[in-house]
Formats: C-alpha cells, sequence, structure tokens
C-alpha cells in the first residue's frame, strides 16, 4: 500500500507544523545522500513530503483529496486530483518550490542549549559563558565541500538549476538532480576534512547575557548562531533556556515575589510594624489590626523585574500567625480572659 506523506515524515495527520519541521530536519540528516550514499529515493520523498505539508495551503489541499482514485506521485504517495490545477499542484511540489529552495540553500538547524542561574541572579541578570556543540562550516574548505585548491563545479547533468524534467505520461516533473542531489553543483575532490560534507562538528562557546528577571523556561534568542547552512543559507539560530533555581525564601508568581512573614498574635489582632525582607533588603510592614492569618500584603516594586518592559513586580507577604508552643501561668491567665472577654 503506498504510503501518505505523513507516514513518508513519521508524523500523524494531526501533527503541528512545528512537529512536522522537526521530523523533517531529523529525517534530512539520516538520509541525506551527500551523507548516506544510496538514500536518493528516500531522500527525495522526504523532500517532497515536506514540500506539501509544510505549506498549509497545500497541506489543507492534500488533506482534502485523500488517497483514493488518483495518480502515484514520486515515493508512491497517490493523490485524488478533484477539480484542483494539476499545474499548480505539481509546479509547487516539484517545480517552483524545489527551485526555489535550491537557489537559497537550506538554512542551518536551530539548536537548544540550557544554563542554569540561581535565584538570585535570575533577578538582577547575570553575564555567563554557554558550551554548544554544533555542526559549524568546516575550517579546512570553509564550508565548500572541496578540497583547498579546488571549488566545487556546476553540475553537467541539470547545469546549475539543481533538477532535472522527468516525463510522467502526460505530464514533465521537476525532480532533484540525480547526480548533485540538487544542489546545483558536484565537488570533484572533497575536502579530507569535511569529506565534501562541508561542515564538522565542533563545541564553541557563546557569551550570553542573561537579563534581569527571567523566569525558569524563558527563551533566549541568538540570531545566526545555531548550525551552518547548506550552500550559501544562512546558519540556524541559538535559542539557551533558562533553568532557575528555586528560592528557599520567595515563591514566584510572575514578576511578584511571595514571602512568608511570621508575626504574633497580638500584633495580627493589635496591629503594628513587622519586618520583611526583600530582595533589595528589609523594610517595614504595617499590619492592620484584626488581620487574619494567610492574608496577603503588598509592598510595592520590591518584586522582580519585568521582562516586558520597565518597572518591577511586587512582594507579597502572607502574614502567618504564631501560636506559641508553650505558655506560662500569667501568659494563660491572661489569654482565658481574653477568651472571655471575646
Amino acid at each position: 500500500m503506498a504510503r501518505s506523506l505523513y507516514e513518508s515524515l513519521g508524523v500523524s495527520k494531526n501533527a503541528s507544523q512545528a512537529e512536522i519541521k522537526k521530523a523533517y530536519r531529523k529525517l534530512v540528516r539520516e538520509v541525506h545522500p551527500d551523507t548516506n550514499p544510496g538514500n536518493e529515493e528516500r531522500f527525495k520523498e522526504v523532500q517532497s513530503a515536506y514540500d506539501v505539508l509544510s505549506d498549509p495551503d497545500k497541506r489543507k489541499r492534500y488533506d482534502t483529496m485523500g488517497q483514493t482514485n488518483g495518480r502515484a506521485a514520486p515515493g508512491g504517495t497517490t493523490f485524488d486530483f478533484g477539480d484542483f490545477d494539476l499545474g499548480d499542484i505539481f509546479g509547487g511540489m516539484f517545480g517552483r518550490g524545489r527551485q526555489q529552495q535550491q537557489q537559497r540553500g537550506q538554512r542551518g538547524n536551530d539548536v537548544e542549549v540550557e544554563v542554569r542561574v540561581s535565584f538570585e541572579d535570575a533577578l538582577k541578570g547575570v553575564q555567563t559563558t554557554v558550551p554548544v556543540q554544533l555542526d559549524l562550516a568546516c575550517h579546512t574548505c570553509h564550508g565548500t565541500g572541496a578540497a583547498p585548491g579546488t571549488a566545487p563545479t556546476t553540475c553537467p547533468e541539470c547545469n546549475g538549476s539543481g533538477t532535472v524534467a522527468t516525463s510522467q505520461g502526460l505530464f514533465a516533473l521537476q525532480q532533484p538532480c540525480p547526480r548533485c542531489h540538487g544542489m546545483g553543483s558536484i565537488v570533484e575532490t572533497p575536502c579530507p576534512t569535511c569529506h565534501g560534507n562541508g561542515r564538522e562538528r565542533r563545541t564553541k562557546r557563546y557569551t550570553v547575557r542573561i537579563p534581569a528577571g527571567v523566569k525558569d523556561g524563558t527563551r533566549i534568542k541568538l540570531k545566526g548562531k545555531g548550525e551552518a547552512g547548506f550552500g550559501g543559507a544562512p546558519a540556524g539560530d541559538l535559542y539557551v533556556v533558562t533553568r532557575v533555581e528555586p528560592s528557599k525564601v520567595y515563591e514566584r508568581r510572575g514578576d511578584d515575589l511571595v514571602v512568608q512573614v511570621p508575626v504574633s498574635y497580638a500584633t495580627a489582632a493589635l496591629g503594628g510594624t513587622v519586618e520583611v525582607q526583600t530582595p533589595e533588603g528589609a523594610v517595614s510592614l504595617k499590619v492592620p489590626g484584626g488581620t487574619e492569618d494567610g492574608k496577603l500584603l503588598r509592598i510595592k516594586g520590591r518584586g522582580a523585574p519585568s521582562l516586558k518592559g520597565s518597572g518591577k513586580g511586587d512582594v507579597l507577604a502572607r502574614i502567618r500567625i504564631e501560636v506559641p508552643k508553650k505558655v506560662s501561668k500569667k501568659q494563660r491567665e491572661l489569654l482565658e480572659q481574653l477568651d472571655k472577654a471575646l
């Protein structure tokens, strides 16, 4: 039975665009003919499936057409053409879309790395160094894939277009050139370091400024610091994800910080002043008479810095009424008198 485009990429029919993109990138690395010779047909199948499923309009058409009463396309997929324009569908899948992709090359993969920061550093900001393993342009050939003193040459099969026309009955379909695998050029003398791939695995260290106010899971984008692209295409981006260690003092709620503040029964009942620790130091807080256990009192502008603009959150003092575990005889008498008075 012919495989659907979803099966070609190994995703479900309800897969998100992010899941489709992730599956495509993984498969390209696995079956690219430059690194795994003999996978040309599988490579074509993956590329063709991604061309359709990565485009919302084409994907909608494909989902509508289904798998019945159609014709076989490269890779074994079957389409029901219905009332759609065949030239538009095939042109988008195997012609214009493929040619445009080869003109701009293949953008490098995005990379994500985690960095741990203390709660205190997350509030004030910190500069740190992050080591990242990346596929970067080969230091010997500078990404061309050709040995020093040589250069890639125009593919004689496709004259540099990266595509060739093949006859399919009434249709002429544009497919990736079998000789250059759609790159438009060939390397006759491969680089001895990267073996013609143009990239090599290296560890690179980046200095990253962690802004004040980051939360656990905040993603910081470093544009163009991801993996190197193919065919002169731009590099991907690097995403630094912050993992903030929990505080022993504060509970974070957005930009607000909650702190537990013990007060005596007398202070809660009669009112008074208590000292509250904030990230900027201790402050005096007025406790109104009749304050109940668990009540939150707000200290404005002493919380975490806001990442979305200027200003800070607040410190929320949660009142915890202390009940003495032991009382003296005099204290007991006074409490009994108070109980009777209430």
